[in-house]
């Protein structure tokens, strides 16, 4: 298993972050998107996009929203590295 990677930014000259302009969402690397959708679903979670296929794309996504309203992109595995360069 692979040690998981998050990308962390920061907005220079910005004092306080609102909703919208602190980021727009992390992604996280999952081996099947569907499966933690479910689950999420059935506690009473927000499924905001189902898994599948990005537009012209082989990459599987889904995006689900936090309880701060932020959105949470979960991507497949087998892709999840093409967003860091490698």
């Amino acid at each position: 298993m692979e040690a998981p990677s998050i990308e962390l930014s920061y907005n220079w000259g910005v004092d306080k972050y609102d909703l919208g302009n602190a980021y727009g969402h992390i992604a996280l690397g999952v081996d099947d998107c569907a499966a933690p959708c479910g689950r999420i679903r059935k506690d009473d979670g927000n499924v905001t996009h189902e898994a599948g296929l990005v537009k012209s794309g082989s990459t599987i996504i889904a995006f689900v929203e936090g309880l701060d309203g932020y959105k949470i992109e979960l991507i497949e595995n087998k892709h999840a590295g093409h967003g860091l360069g490698n």
